[in-house]
């Protein structure tokens, strides 16, 4: 009579684990799908594409190289270029290639700064008594970046990455081609540069917020000198510099299917 009563222990052990691993499978897909909805546009990254709105503010200065000759000049003594802040706005358009690597390119990319030069001179201007120059060069700059971009994992509504890239700018207030610029110093309209960031990805219910810092540095010699200016004179090479805050609004694109 035990031989009965063990197997039918045995039996109800079985259906209680059979019961226990259905409750526990059902648990798991009850939490998993919780998860998922917990997580804003939990598709998003089957994209091939979306775009983005930029609105940011930038710092900017020129790294000045002096004329080799400038010390036998004895007019200028010194010359250096403060970082004066602008805004920023742009559209951006995004391929996502795989789930770590997109190209980011700027269709419209409108950048607004000012360059302060300091000019300290041995002697003062005529009709002038001060021995220090200012001068402001203005630009409204057509930036066109192309980056790539690396994603880290994401993480519930949250993902870091970082980028580089190439650029072109075109300056639509560029000097350049004027005759008539007085003692202001002339700058090219074109210039290339490299830029290197890092990002944040903030995943709201219809939007992601992606606040950016960018360093943004040109490698083409931007100056027209004319050595008739002598505020063109004392200066050889100088090249842009930038960095850029960003706050990309990101949302809608193609579907994955």
């Amino acid at each position: 009579m035990q031989k009965p009563e063990f197997w039918n222990l045995q039996h109800l052990r079985g259906n209680k684990v059979i019961i226990l691993c259905a409750i526990l499978f059902l648990s798991a897909s009850n939490l998993k799908a919780q998860f998922r909805e917990s997580l804003n546009l939990p598709d998003h990254d089957s994209k091939p594409y979306y775009f983005g709105i930029v609105l940011g503010y930038n710092t900017s200065h020129y790294n000045i190289s002096l004329n080799p000759q400038y010390l036998e000049q004895d007019t200028v003594m010194t010359v250096n270029s403060q970082n004066s802040g602008r805004v920023h706005l742009g559209i951006m358009a995004n391929l996502q290639l795989n789930e770590r690597w997109d190209i980011r390119f700027y269709p419209l990319n409108l950048i607004f700064s000012q360059k302060n030069f300091i000019y300290t001179l041995k002697y003062p201007d005529p009709g002038e008594t001060a021995l220090t120059k200012t001068q402001k060069v203005e630009s409204i700059v057509m930036s066109f970046p192309l980056q790539v971009r690396l994603k880290s994992d994401r993480i519930g509504n949250f993902r870091v990455y970082t980028l580089g890239g190439i650029k072109y700018d075109y300056d639509l207030a560029s000097n350049a081609g004027s005759t008539n610029t007085g003692d202001m110093l002339k700058v090219k309209k074109g210039d290339f540069g490299v830029e290197a960031g890092i990002g944040f990805q903030f995943f709201f219910k219809y939007f992601i917020l992606a606040p950016e810092i960018k360093v943004s540095n040109g490698i083409t010699n931007v100056l027209v000198r004319d050595p008739s200016i002598k505020y063109s004179n004392v200066i050889d090479k100088m090249y842009s510099r930038m960095i850029l805050f960003s706050l990309h609004f990101e949302g809608g694109g193609g579907s994955g299917n």
